[in-house]
């Protein structure tokens, strides 16, 4: 496969480098499900920290094929990656940049391609992966609240910003949540076609709105339903549960869905 192919010569650029300690792989890699459309993830340990300037993480992506555009991951809270799109063949590399000292502290366990002197391997061993699950609490402090937010959308007749805001509600809460129901990775809404059971798809499907006054209210209602199911699924008595907020919001979706 493409991914193989531009890896393995990545490998093989890297080695004379001195300032390139190891080279690793991770993503759809490690479960091999590679296919046509992944994109790849690698992982370049240095002995020097070079993310502090993107002259250097760029003349690293354009050494290891040819290099169409790319920038750095911020908006997804990952300045140490640089995106990346080569040509011949067409794709898509995401490059992390790490020290060693950084590379123990990851979400998954890479598979190595160039360990100079088996310090990747020697990290790996003396440390674990930890991937990052939703914190509770930081979700009923803040769910009925946008709940209300999209109510004031809609009310307003700003009906694309509600439409917009319903994807973010299935990214940050509902995905994740339904992902450790069907124990699975919450990695927002990656993958919920085939990694959630049928029954919850479909109530995942129903928060999908059309671009209309009642869809989106209908989907909305659907999406706080969705969450209180979910929140009685999987929370303990250790969540402090915001039942005022909530009933005075629902109160509220009631007013905007009977107000002509």
């Amino acid at each position: 496969m493409k991914q193989h192919a531009f890896a393995n010569r990545a490998k093989e650029i890297l080695k004379p480098d001195d300032n390139i300690i190891g080279l690793a792989v991770a993503g759809s890699w490690l479960t091999n499900e590679l296919d046509a459309y992944s994109d790849l993830d690698l992982i370049l340990v240095t002995r020097q920290k070079i993310t502090d300037t993107k002259s250097r993480m760029l003349h690293y992506a354009k050494k290891l094929g040819n290099l169409l555009s790319g920038f750095t991951g911020e908006h997804v809270g990952e300045p140490r990656v640089f995106i990346c799109l080569y040509d011949n063949p067409l794709l898509h590399v995401d490059l992390k940049f790490v020290t060693l000292d950084e590379f123990h502290d990851r979400i998954e366990t890479p598979t190595i391609l160039l360990d100079k002197n088996g310090q990747l391997e020697s990290a790996i061993n003396n440390s674990q992966a930890k991937f990052p699950y939703p914190d509770y609490q930081w979700i009923e402090d803040r769910f009925w609240i946008w709940i209300h937010y999209a109510l004031l959308k809609i009310g307003r007749g700003e009906y694309l910003e509600a439409y917009d805001f319903s994807a973010f509600l299935r990214m940050t809460v509902l995905g994740p949540l339904l992902h450790i129901k069907n124990k699975t990775l919450p990695r927002g809404v990656r993958k919920v076609e085939t990694e959630l059971c049928t029954s919850d798809f479909n109530q995942l499907k129903l928060t999908i709105p059309d671009y209309d006054k009642r869809s989106l209210l209908s989907s909305l209602r659907n999406a706080a339903l969705l969450y209180r199911q979910l929140r009685t699924d999987l929370y303990n008595n250790k969540v402090q549960l915001q039942s005022e907020t909530e009933v005075k919001v629902m109160h509220y979706f009631d007013e905007i869905e009977h107000k002509k």
